[in-house]
């Protein structure tokens, strides 16, 4: 197995451009070379653990070539993260160094995080010229740890070794069909598996050139696309529709852009980015853990995440028998009939030991490898061809009037109306028993409650229990550090926030104004049911 180190040792004498930050260049060579010399400070202080609190900086690929090379871990530091639960992720990895940079230095003070401190663009890093270490870590050590990019207080972090990056970087060189000639666009954070795993160590594999963007923008998007003359750009979660809602340039439709590949983008935001900027958007389904990835194909449904790669043995499976949930059955119009029986957690059979595991959590690691499998923790179901459609995270379940169904069915059908710039579903309390739908919507203009009524009476897919309740219209959803939205926040609040609510009084989509006095009239049946514990907090 060829390892990170011997792809990073390979560039070493590379005189092409591997790496460009504005209008700075540094050859492969050059960036090899830096590594070296952190990868010296590294031995001569005795760090193992090096945390790394930067946004997309040069720096940050040269830390990651320094512990490639020393056979020391880089721990990618949130900077969403703040106060203890920062502190928390800090010591939880046993970070001996942080590495951080004046905007985010002052994250730092105060907190009981236990690691030294090297600030980037104040210290003096006592950097000297290194020779190349005549013998490279092994394929079995660890190279990263990846905080996952939920929301949750604990976040948990993914262990990458030296050889599983480097498997990657020669597996997704061909799945991202980077040459030489490539020039990727590295716009989401370094600290999620998405950058390092589909971009960076892809690129650096090929010999390509990496264009580092400090942090994503929707407004320099296609600016930078076309200074850079861009080839491939990787992405997660909501990138597209926000680079979708800027004016579109004259340059646009001829830009050198190939291919995107991310997850979690629409099929409409796919469509539109695809032909806004005459190019390739590959959808797929995977995770910092590895293990499984699942992509489409030419033949794939138009909703669906497609089939598995290489021909894993990957099933939907029922959380309380472990037994696999039958195919989906659709009626004419396309709406799932038996989403009870045939929604249930993917699972990749006989493929745990693919799973490095998460860094001291063993909690979390019994949840996902039970005896031979891996659990995703994802929700799916599939058609009778094997097709599989995402259906939402464990906590996306909803229970209405005695139905389940998933968040992700609805949100499918609510991404079609126009205005809709982005959308999460999600489960708010009933005062009796169950749960009720809320959805919020992030628009392009004003809410419409008729308009967006006639939409949903237009529908034929649309479940009769899955009509919204409530609908709160934001300026901004919630997104975690990567763009995924971050449906925790809006769970909490559910119908008391101070962005407009509307809700429908009766079984038909009509449309008002939650007013406080109808606010009130809501919740009062709350103490009557004994359900009062579950009221949202007052804002």
């Amino acid at each position: 197995m060829r390892t990170f180190a011997e792809i990073v040792h390979a560039r070493a004498r590379d005189e092409r451009v591997g790496l460009r930050f504005g209008d700075q260049v540094w050859t492969w060579a050059q960036v090899v070379a830096e590594g070296s010399r952190r990868a010296g400070l590294l031995r001569r202080r005795g760090v193992r653990h090096v945390g790394v609190l930067l946004e997309n900086v040069p720096d940050y690929v040269f830390w990651i070539v320094a512990a490639a090379l020393e056979g020391a871990v880089v721990v990618g530091i949130n900077p969403t993260r703040r106060g203890s639960g920062l502190a928390r992720d800090i010591r939880h990895t046993d970070c001996d160094l942080i590495v951080t940079e004046n905007r985010l230095a002052g994250l730092l003070d105060g907190l009981d995080h236990g690691a030294a401190v090297l600030n980037i663009d104040c210290d003096d890093l006592d950097l000297v010229d290194e020779e190349l270490p005549a013998r490279l870590p092994d394929a079995a050590r660890t190279l990263l740890l990846l905080f996952s990019s939920g929301s949750t207080d604990a976040p948990k972090a993914v262990i990458c070794s030296q050889g599983r990056l480097g498997a990657l970087a020669e597996s997704l060189a061909a799945r991202t069909e980077l040459t030489r000639d490539s020039v990727s666009y590295l716009c989401m954070p370094l600290f999620h598996g998405n950058s390092a795993m589909m971009n960076l160590a892809p690129a650096m594999h090929a010999g390509s050139t990496v264009c580092l963007a400090r942090k994503f923008s929707a407004s320099g998007f296609a600016r930078d696309i076309h200074r850079y003359g861009v080839t491939f750009v990787n992405y997660v979660g909501r990138t597209l529709s926000y680079v979708l809602a800027q004016p579109e340039g004259p340059d646009d439709r001829c830009s050198a852009l190939q291919l995107a590949m991310g997850t979690e983008a629409s099929p409409a935001d796919a469509q539109r980015f695809a032909e806004r900027f005459g190019c390739q958007v590959s959808e797929g389904y995977g995770m910092s853990e590895g293990v499984l990835r699942i992509n489409r194909t030419p033949e794939s449904p138009p909703d669906s995440l497609g089939l598995p790669v290489g021909g894993a043995d990957v099933r939907v499976l029922r959380e309380d028998t472990g037994s696999e949930c039958p195919p989906a059955e659709f009626d004419e119009h396309g709406r799932l009939l038996n989403a009870d029986e045939a929604i249930g957690q993917i699972v990749a059979v006989d493929r745990a030991g693919a799973f490095e595991g998460y860094y001291r959590n063993p909690e979390a690691q019994a949840e996902r490898v039970r005896g031979e499998d891996f659990w995703t923790g994802d929700l799916a179901y599939r058609d009778a061809d094997g097709y599989f459609y995402f259906a939402g995270r464990t906590a996306d379940w909803l229970r209405v009037d005695g139905e389940n169904f998933a968040a992700a069915s609805l949100e499918r059908v609510l991404h079609r109306w126009d205005p809709v710039e982005a959308v999460a579903v999600y489960a708010v309390p009933d005062p009796r028993t169950g749960d009720q739908v809320m959805a919020a919507l992030q628009l392009r203009g004003d809410f419409d409650p008729d308009a967006f009524a006639e939409f949903l009476s237009a529908q034929p897919d649309l479940g009769t229990k899955w009509v919204p309740r409530f609908v709160r219209i934001t300026a901004d959803i919630p997104t975690t550090a990567s763009n995924k939205t971050a449906k925790a926040p809006l769970r909490r609040a559910a119908w008391r926030t101070e962005d407009p609510v509307y809700h429908r009084p009766g079984p038909s989509p009509d449309y008002r104004l939650l007013t406080p006095a109808a606010r009130d009239e809501w919740e009062q049946p709350f103490t009557t049911h004994g359900r009062a514990a579950l009221l949202p907090p007052r804002c």
